[in-house]
């Protein structure tokens, strides 16, 4: 499968503007990537550069592609709505620019139950940018 086909807001409960992330581009059980241009219009930049604000609702979303393209594409089942459960470890090294483009990967630590623990990274190019774990928690109800 082209994971770049996909229509991501098909795999999110966020729907635009708020949606920060362009596309899936790799499913694996334990690892997914996404990636986000950076634009003008992105409602969390501000003189040209991302807030930083904004990688936290990234690697959620990052988190959430992965649940819906598991969801929709291997059981056929409804997008799950998440929860950030808790924020770990966050460490911002620098803001990316418009025009930047964001790879953001994570890597299940975890998965209890309706939570999931993930190790998070967001680089541009070859240089991270961003660090995090992240606690997702599922909602049981669709």
């Amino acid at each position: 499968m082209n994971f770049e086909q996909i229509d991501v807001t098909t795999l999110l409960p966020q729907q635009p503007p708020f949606v920060l992330i362009d596309h899936l581009l790799q499913y694996e059980e334990k690892t997914t990537t996404t990636s986000l241009q950076v634009r003008e219009e992105n409602m969390f930049v501000e003189d040209g550069q991302l807030n930083p604000c904004a990688y936290v609702e990234n690697i959620a979303q990052t988190c959430a592609a992965r649940l819906g393209y598991i969801n929709k594409y291997i059981y056929h089942r409804d997008v799950c709505i998440g929860f950030i459960g808790a924020v770990r470890n966050l460490v911002v090294l620098r803001s990316a620019h418009v025009g930047e483009k964001l790879t953001t990967t994570i890597t299940v630590r975890e998965e209890v139950m309706q939570l999931t623990l993930v190790d998070a990274i967001v680089q541009v190019g070859e240089e991270t940018v961003c660090t995090a774990e992240m606690k997702i928690a599922v909602s049981v109800e669709n």
